[in-house]
């Protein structure tokens, strides 16, 4: 048994948590606030803030893990480098997560370091660089906080008059303490996909079945799987993700995203490692082993069979159209549970925001099944669960 730190508790971690439970592993679960959702199912919690760097220190020592999984973006990653010395196993790797929580360093090691096709880009620490940078891409371009996560501060800039506010918005949805934009030209995609892939500490790289997404506002709205994509385009994009994360070292998974243009190829975009919200497709049963699965197994150093595609798969977000400190209420589960195909997750989160992620309603079908109508009704059935 290996004891293991999650440090974010949010619905990733909490399926991450039940699949280290199935396989007698103990979980302390840590967050910011109590009662989150990976907390609920864990052997031990710790509330502190992830950004103060004593505080994590102090829980570490408390606590000597095994090994440290970073399910968020903004924790004190620096630290992480001497916990690694010190023989704790950071997931994927210390140098990983320091790198892909700022998506200036993974940027730069894409393009600059690795030479993946990305989209023209930029940063900005001020107003007057936005502005530049921003004549010099051209209009529209995309403008992000360079640590954000779920689409926080992004925007897309269509004239000059649009860079007050996406300056602003920027700066405000950015988390930790690093207060820089990256500008980015704006690519004409056909569509976007997530190839979850799967680095071990013993055994080749894996890759599962593209997962095809729909964002709004920067933030996952449904997922289905498997995504369309021509042959060649999809060994180009395995060939970057393998190159990207052996770069990074490191053993888990990894969502890396990826902009397909017909006429233009493979844009490489970005990269989490650890879990990605888009693969709670996989709950539906699509592979032979879940994202959560596959990543608690590459961690522990277990042997992974190849992913082998079940079923085809849809994935379709719950939200919260209110704001309130008391725990929400639920209508309308019936519906999906009375579908023989389809099933839901309940997150648990304790309170709730204007379009805060609550639940998420997955579908599944035959191989050779019609997958836009499974999308369709996927959505559909989200619908009908209320929160209040």
């Amino acid at each position: 048994m290996k004891k293991i730190m999650l440090l974010g508790s949010g619905e990733l971690g909490k399926e991450f948590v039940i699949a280290a439970q199935r396989l007698g592993q103990y979980v302390i679960a840590c967050d910011a606030y109590a009662g989150a959702p990976a907390m609920q199912v864990a052997d031990e919690a710790e509330v502190f803030p992830m950004l103060d760097g004593d505080a994590l220190e102090r829980v570490v020592e408390k606590h000597r893990p095994d090994i440290i999984v970073p399910e968020i973006e903004a924790i004190r990653t620096e630290r992480l480098y001497a916990f690694e010395q010190e023989g704790i196993q950071v997931v994927p790797s210390a140098r990983a997560v320091n790198f892909t929580m700022n998506r200036k360093a993974i940027r730069d090691l894409a393009a600059k370091e690795l030479g993946l096709k990305t989209a023209k880009y930029f940063y900005a620490k001020t107003f007057d660089e936005l502005k530049e940078a921003a004549a010099e891409i051209g209009y529209p371009c995309v403008v992000k906080p360079l640590m954000s996560s779920s689409g926080k501060g992004q925007s897309v800039v269509k004239t000059p008059d649009d860079l007050q506010h996406a300056w602003e918005y920027g700066i405000g949805g950015s988390r930790g303490d690093i207060k820089e934009l990256i500008i980015e030209e704006f690519v004409r995609f056909d569509s976007e996909i997530t190839l979850l892939t799967v680095t071990q500490k013993d055994g080749p790289t894996l890759f599962c079945p593209p997962i095809g997404h729909v964002q709004k506002g920067g933030d996952y709205r449904e997922s289905f799987q498997p995504a369309h994509i021509a042959p060649d385009h999809l060994r180009e994009a395995e060939r970057m993700a393998d190159k990207v994360t052996r770069a990074l070292t490191g053993a888990g998974i990894w969502g890396v995203e990826f902009f397909l243009s017909h006429e233009n190829g493979v844009y490489f975009s970005e990269l989490s490692p650890r879990p990605h919200d888009t693969g709670m497709v996989t709950l539906a049963g699509t592979q032979n082993l879940n994202e959560f699965e596959l990543h608690l197994r590459a961690v522990l150093g277990l042997p992974l069979p190849p992913v082998q595609q079940l079923r085809i798969g849809a994935s379709a977000v719950i939200l919260s159209p209110i704001a309130s400190q008391e725990p929400p209420r639920y209508r309308g589960l019936e519906h999906v549970t009375a579908v023989a195909n389809a099933d839901l997750r309940i997150f648990g989160k304790p309170t709730t925001r204007v379009n805060r992620r609550m639940g998420v309603v997955v579908c599944n079908g035959p191989l050779d099944g019609d997958l836009d109508a499974l999308r369709d009704e996927c959505k559909a059935l989200a619908a009908k669960v209320e929160v209040y």
